[in-house]
């Protein structure tokens, strides 16, 4: 999977003497955040502490300068928010998240926000203030920084600057307070974050960007601490000032070695490129060449992992079945979108979610995607390459043979058989192609597993318009399993690909005024309780779910009737079905709701009956409308994002 999601900015610190102190009044433990600290009780009470007890936590909270609001401050209650994207999200500051985010407020000089973090150092007696170091902060932006802060701040304020960048910056801005790393107390040479130890192939890397790739089988030295990463064996950074709580956190989760050692760059630099032993201890850490026996058991683990999650398929049921056929307990033959769009099939006709259409389609099982990889011998390829120890290890040939593998998939020819029922069967249900396109959707039985959405990994393919295009459609949708994107996140996610089958779910296509998605819950503030996230574009939904365009976001409250609205969708154009088959872009009228205060009700309406047909659980729904009939054309458990 990219990188991605969260970025945010924590620091490394040690623990405070503990004294006893009062709040003021204006501060308290379920504040979101204040705007200003008026004495260190007020700090405490919103300050938090990383590795309690360890020489290297501080206290500190994470601050927020909006220069949209004239530089208003926002002082983040940091025990309630891991990360600044938590704050900003669930206060609605601005909905961007992951790349977006990141870039606009750590790397560009007319970004909207400031965020850092005030820390209090414990053998200076001193507050600092301070950014990732990956911060491209301006002259003018620090010199903001400090006089926002120092004017709402009950302390003097000193600026610790974490890159070489960041000091040459601060030493042009006049009248700025500065404490470095040395000024603070003695240089460690080695620092322990998670202890563990692991085998893998020592790799540096000097910066992440976009186009960086990491392999599940590197330990990596990092000469720039990583705001986030991807699954790796193990994590090394040279810089003592900022290795971020988010990365150690993950680290954590995976059970690998994470540790600060000194210019390990530099000394460690004969075995880059090796596979090497790294183990991380309270009273040291081990760094060498792998010995071959330890070599060979890490790729025997990595090739044959114990934890994998292997979904259940049912292999031997071959009815193409059209939707209103399928039930939730059908997820075994067709996955877990067509089986949960068959239920909500069911409800709609049983007047339990009034109002709405399920458009018609159907099923092909995954029997014949198996059938098909094998009259074609591509699950002897499909084998092989899973047990390729280069294709495991290196990740740039990885995305390379996944690329050939969905291209010799494509080429591969449909059995005799499958081909005159499939006709059939669209005959059937759509009569002719030509005049009722369709689309081509998967839905395999590695989706909606516990913690795994899979939303957004394969491809779907829209407005097929005969019967011929059909058939190669569902070739695309079958070899969209192996899209590098899909085949890393289920790695992430420990699931055994072999166990992986997608099914093709053939509907009708709807020629929509309007799309979107909803969400039962609101999706950047799980506090928020009742409400209901609503985004639309107008025309297809292929961009909203893409999230490709900014959409008109809309969270509504149903018991109160309240609508706000976070953004509004100020497209030019729109997607339309082409009369040849696929889409076209099409001009239309700006500064125009997306949707009626009517039609958001409705909405909200349909969606929470659709949460009832699935007990409950919080569901993410895609809808679309033409006039005012409103389409569902998938539900699935929503899972939040971590």
């Amino acid at each position: 999977m990219k990188l991605l999601t969260s970025l945010l900015l924590l620091l490394i610190f040690v623990p405070t003497v503990a004294q006893t102190r009062h709040p003021s009044p204006a501060i308290s433990a379920t504040l979101r955040s204040a705007d200003k600290i008026t004495s260190r009780a007020d700090f405490d009470q919103l300050a938090r502490i990383y590795y309690q007890g360890r020489f290297y936590a501080l206290p500190h909270l994470m601050f927020v300068i909006d220069r949209a609001d004239q530089g208003k401050v926002y002082f983040v209650n940091s025990k309630r928010y891991s990360f600044h994207k938590d704050f900003v999200n669930a206060n609605y500051l601005t909905l961007e998240r992951g790349r977006e985010f990141f870039k606009h407020n750590y790397l560009e000089s007319n970004r909207r926000f400031l965020l850092g973090t005030i820390a209090y150092q414990t053998k200076s007696n001193k507050f600092t203030f301070e950014f990732w170091e990956g911060d491209l902060i301006t002259i003018s932006l620090l010199s903001e920084a400090y006089q926002k802060l120092s004017t709402s701040f009950f302390a003097p304020l000193y600026f610790k600057p974490n890159a070489k960048l960041q000091e040459n910056v601060a030493a042009q801005v006049k009248d700025l307070p500065i404490l470095r790393v040395a000024d603070i107390g003695e240089a460690k040479e080695y620092l322990p974050l998670h202890q563990s130890k692991a085998v893998g192939m020592l790799r540096v890397i000097d910066k992440m960007t976009d186009d960086t790739i990491l392999d599940r089988n590197e330990i990596v030295i990092f000469r720039e601490s990583p705001l986030t990463l991807t699954p790796v064996s193990g994590v090394i950074t040279t810089n003592f000032s900022t290795p971020l709580a988010h990365v150690n956190l993950l680290a954590a989760g995976w059970g690998i070695p994470n540790a600060y050692v000194k210019n390990a760059d530099e000394i460690f630099k004969l075995l880059v490129g090796k596979f090497v032993y790294f183990e991380a201890r309270e009273d040291g850490f081990v760094l060498r060449a792998a010995e071959l026996k330890e070599t060979a058991e890490a790729g025997r683990k990595l090739a044959e992992r114990s934890d994998l999650l292997t979904p259940e398929a049912d292999l031997e049921f071959k009815q193409l079945t059209e939707l209103k056929d399928q039930r939730m307990k059908h997820s075994q033959r067709f996955g877990a979108k067509a089986a949960n769009l068959g239920e909500v099939i069911h409800a709609a006709q049983f007047g339990k979610i009034p109002g709405v259409i399920v458009p018609p389609g159907f099923s092909i099982p995954f029997y014949y995607y198996e059938q098909f990889l094998h009259d074609n011998k591509l699950d002897e390829e499909i084998v092989t390459l899973l047990g390729n120890d280069r294709f495991n290890h290196d990740a740039n040939y990885r995305k390379q043979r996944l690329t050939e593998l969905r291209q010799s998939i494509q080429a591969g020819k449909h059995n005799a058989e499958f081909s005159r029922s499939l006709r059939a069967k669209a005959r059937a249900v759509f009569g002719s192609l030509e005049k009722k396109g369709v689309f081509a959707r998967s839905s395999t039985n590695s989706e909606d597993l516990p913690n795994f959405s899979g939303a957004g990994l394969y491809t779907s393919v829209p407005n097929v318009k005969s019967e011929a295009a059909l058939e190669e459609a569902i070739k695309t949708v079958w070899a969209s399993l192996w899209n590098y994107e899909a085949y890393e996140a289920r790695e992430s996610a420990g699931i055994n690909h072999s166990a992986v089958y997608p099914s093709v779910l053939v509907q009708e296509g709807i020629n929509a005024d309007a799309a979107g998605v909803m969400i039962t819950t609101d999706p950047f503030n799980a506090e928020n309780k009742g409400a209901i996230y609503i985004n639309a574009k107008r025309g297809l939904g292929i961009r909203v779910v893409e999230g490709r365009k900014v959409a008109e976001q809309i969270i509504y409250h149903p018991r109160s009737g309240a609508i706000k609205v976070l953004t509004r969708s100020d497209d030019d154009t729109m997607l339309k079905f082409n009369d040849k088959g696929g889409v076209q872009e099409v001009k239309i009228e700006t500064n125009r709701a997306v949707l009626t205060n009517d039609l958001i009700k409705r909405l909200a309406r349909a969606a929470l009956q659709v949460k009832r047909t699935f007990n409950g659980r919080d569901q993410d729904i895609e809808w679309l409308t033409v006039g005012n009939q409103i389409y569902i054309v998938q539900s699935r458990p929503y899972v939040r994002a971590r």
